[in-house]
């Protein structure tokens, strides 16, 4: 065995006794968290019933056992693959057993982060462990990538849900086969367990009787306070949004105001974090007057509301109050995300009805062609939307807990289990972090709105191929004639750089695409002081890929924020005096960020 040992180094400080009485005490609060998962069935909520997943994962899976076995020696090749990897392992570490050097059958990703500790090599039962856990892995991997006789949605499923259970039964997510929590629970006596045990049952009673994971310290994260604390007011409200009109802090500004549409799957203060990372306040300090759509969380009430209903009330309204306060009948206008391709359905409709209402368009990580969607396309096919649709008509809305969780997925390893293992088995509360805090604040999304949006966008891809049809009319993209800077985001699992670049063809007008370093959310937030990423330009964005657009893209380092800037004041570079926030005939309702940001799910 190796010098490096678990037991002799928490021998030291282990006491059996406070073992024995803390692991007592774990089992007991484990206890107080079952409690917690029953009381909203006790109360009388709806009973669990198994979740529609469930029932995906397995036909998913059928549809690939079906492949393998239907042919005997296909099976049998893929019996003997595994057990040719098995014995190769049981040979190394019979031979490292023995004294000798015996070179690894498998070794993790220098990138993976959960098997960093030097024990997972030095210590020879870790090490097995290990390398059993990624060879099993690979071969599920491969099992599923290799099953041509699978349509290739099927199979894309499958690789999702291969990847989701092995990243679960990492060997790293269990007390026994982890050598830094069973270090620490040894040396702590298992105070570590009570704490994370404690922490569990808390997060599953924040979250009603279902696991709401704690990503961040909320201490020190309250909205308006530490957080979207850019001096403005809320002007105008209506049942779905607030429009908050922020405070100049130059004695002139461009004459053309911004407006800025933020995804409604999320809240709007991802672009007004804390001072020094927001963009919001950043804008306003460059001398642009800033409005923000602060969208309701909506409850069953505003089930029914449309897609329609958002660009109406959202968008459409939102000009009609600017042009009201500022005189201005057009405005820059900037999407993120999923308010991105409102934000592009919008101007469609506009450019129908022949409205000159916008100067701009900026998108930050949006798409408005969904053929390469990426990795949420597992999420939608006929069957598993018309699930939701029936899930959604229950409620009147989908629970912002469900779409966290999609999203969440997506990088399973870094913002799941690596919170379980930190969280409740080292019992380590996280550190205050507003981008996390922000990431767990979901909100709910109104079922008529979703419905269309996944049909629409996702399932049918109407808005780039010219059927999607708003509020009674056609929309058609290459009608919408204004400048557009298109960004995206290298690293980006939601908006795939390579789906918004395909996507910026559709325009009728000129686009410049940027691409930004990180993803999609580090990405867009990305402020100049902080000197981190970089960012690349190139003129090409019609007809040509990804790997080709790189390969002549000019490479600028720190953010994109000062060339958008300047992109922008080369349409309109006017200034007038700084306005007054609000107007006798829209007078402010109340400060900024408003109530409406401050309803939780």
């Amino acid at each position: 065995m190796s010098d490096v040992n678990t037991e002799t180094q928490a021998s030291n400080t282990f006491n059996a006794e406070a073992f024995a009485m803390n692991i007592a005490k774990a089992m007991e609060t484990s206890g107080q968290a079952l409690a917690a998962y029953l009381q909203p069935r006790a109360d009388g909520e709806p009973k669990d019933k198994p979740p529609s997943e469930i029932g995906e994962v397995i036909k998913t899976f059928s549809a690939v056992a079906e492949y393998w076995l239907s042919d005997q020696n296909r099976a049998a090749e893929l019996q003997t693959k595994l057990g040719k990897a098995y014995l190769d392992l049981w040979g190394s570490a019979a031979r490292r057993m023995a004294g000798e050097a015996a070179k690894p059958a498998i070794e993790p990703s220098p990138r993976d982060k959960r098997f960093k500790d030097p024990e997972w090599r030095s210590n020879q039962f870790f090490d097995f462990v290990l390398q059993l856990y990624l060879l099993t892995a690979q071969w599920a991997q491969e099992l599923v990538k290799n099953a041509e006789g699978v349509d290739p949605h099927t199979r894309k499923k499958a690789e999702f849900y291969v990847q989701q259970i092995t990243n679960a039964i990492a060997p790293s997510n269990f007390v026994l086969t982890n050598p830094e929590v069973l270090r620490e629970t040894l040396a702590s006596n298992g105070d570590n367990l009570v704490r994370g045990m404690k922490m569990l049952a808390e997060d599953i009673e924040a979250g009603r009787g279902t696991l709401r994971i704690r990503q961040s310290d909320p201490s020190n994260l309250v909205v308006g306070v530490n957080m979207a604390t850019t001096p403005g007011k809320v002007i105008f409200q209506n049942e779905l949004m607030q429009l908050i009109q922020y405070t100049p802090a130059t004695e002139t500004v461009l004459r053309t105001p911004l407006l800025i549409v933020p995804p409604w799957i999320n809240k709007f203060y991802i672009l007004d974090l804390k001072p020094e990372k927001s963009y919001i306040k950043w804008c306003v300090d460059q001398g642009i007057t800033v409005f923000v759509i602060s969208w309701v969380n909506p409850d069953k009430e505003l089930g029914k509301k449309t897609f329609d209903d958002y660009m109406k009330q959202g968008p459409l309204t939102a000009m009609d109050v600017i042009e009201k306060v500022t005189g201005e009948m057009k405005v820059h206008t900037a999407g993120y995300c999923v308010g991105g391709t409102l934000l592009a359905s919008t101007l469609a409709w506009l450019a129908e009805k022949r409205r000159q209402r916008v100067t701009s368009a900026t998108f930050f990580a949006a798409q408005v062609d969904f053929t390469h969607a990426g990795d949420l396309l597992v999420f939608v096919d006929e069957d598993q939307i018309s699930t939701l649709e029936r899930e959604m008509e229950a409620r009147g809305v989908l629970e912002g807990s469900k779409m966290a969780m999609a999203f969440n997925m997506l990088r399973s390893n870094d913002l799941i289990w690596s919170y379980v293992v930190s969280n409740y088995l080292k019992g380590q509360a996280p550190s205050s972090f507003d981008l996390l805090h922000w990431n767990s604040d979901a909100t709910r999304m109104p079922a008529a709105n979703h419905s269309y949006y996944l049909r629409n966008c996702y399932l049918e891809n109407r808005l780039s191929s010219g059927s999607m049809v708003l509020d009674n009319t056609l929309l058609d993209l290459s009608k919408v004639k204004v400048p557009v800077y298109n960004l995206a985001t290298r690293e980006d699992h939601i908006a795939p750089a390579d789906s918004v670049l395909y996507g910026s063809q559709f325009f009728g007008g000129p686009v410049k695409y940027v691409l930004s370093g990180s993803g999609h959310i580090a990405g867009v937030v990305n402020p100049p002081e902080a000197g981190k990423y970089q960012y690349w330009t190139n003129d090409n964005v019609k007809d040509v890929s990804l790997a080709d657009w790189m390969k002549n893209a000019t490479e600028h380092k720190g953010s994109w924020w000062p060339d958008w800037l300047q992109w922008l004041e080369g349409l309109d570079a006017e200034r007038v005096p700084a306005r007054a926030v609000g107007s006798e005939e829209m007078p402010p309702i109340e400060d900024a960020p408003g109530s409406y940001v401050k309803v939780r799910a």
